[in-house]
């Protein structure tokens, strides 16, 4: 599965357990959108938690949804629902640049 580079950029809360973080990412018109969701699922090596250093380069599963869009061969729409993950008002696809993937 493919991942979004996002950064995880705050400790939420510590509830529910195990705690849940807020991500950033970029798209491709620019505009910076927030996602909130339980820690592991941005990261499996356990650097996220309340006494981390943020800034913290993560990833979120995500699955194209579209590519090669006629507006710009470097843009694709993309699908955060792998994990359920959205954001606050349950927005699941982002147009984005290809370079922001990782295979």
């Amino acid at each position: 599965m493919i991942e979004l580079r996002c950064q995880a950029v705050r400790w939420v809360d510590d509830e529910p357990w195990p705690g849940v973080v807020e991500v950033q990412f970029t798209d491709a018109a620019g505009r910076r959108w927030s996602l909130f969701d339980k820690a592991p699922i941005f990261t499996a090596m356990g650097e996220l938690g309340p006494g981390a250093t943020y800034p913290v380069q993560v990833g979120v599963a995500c699955v194209v949804v579209d590519s090669g869009l006629p507006q710009k061969d470097d843009d694709v729409i993309v699908s955060t629902a792998p994990h359920g993950v959205s954001t606050p008002d349950g927005r699941d696809q982002f147009t984005v640049r290809r370079h922001q993937l990782n295979p």
